[in-house]
């Protein structure tokens, strides 16, 4: 099992930039298929973007692709999230997830969530 905890949130410019970060414990985060997920106030919570194990495979939603980048660091046990032309709506708490490919996009697929972090976008 992995244990996760997300930071690098904070207070961003619209049009800026951010960085999150998820630090995984446990000895299967390597073999992981890892996941940000976001919900923003009065919103269900929603798929971001995943990566394969080894990085060589990502998938975006739509409304970050191109802006937003995944990545993960096998050797730190550390996915990231880097977020560029951020916009007043990628507002919401930012959380990291482990699953499979298979269920990557879906909330449904993760039991436990930690309590992520929080990204607020000013116009």
């Amino acid at each position: 099992q992995v244990q996760l905890v997300e930071s690098g949130g904070g207070l961003v410019q619209a049009g800026g930039s951010l960085r999150l970060s998820c630090a995984a414990s446990g000895r299967s985060f390597s073999s992981s298929v890892m996941a940000w997920f976001r919900q923003a106030p009065g919103k269900e919570r929603e798929f971001v973007t995943a990566i394969s194990p080894s990085g060589a495979n990502t998938d975006y939603s739509d409304s970050v692709k191109g802006r937003f980048t995944i990545s993960r660091d096998n050797a730190k046990n550390t996915v990231y999230l880097q977020m560029n032309s951020i916009e007043p709506e990628d507002t919401a708490v930012y959380y990291c997830q482990a699953g499979t490919w298979a269920g990557r996009r879906k909330v449904s697929a993760y039991d436990y969530w930690g309590q992520g972090t929080q990204v607020t976008v000013s116009s």
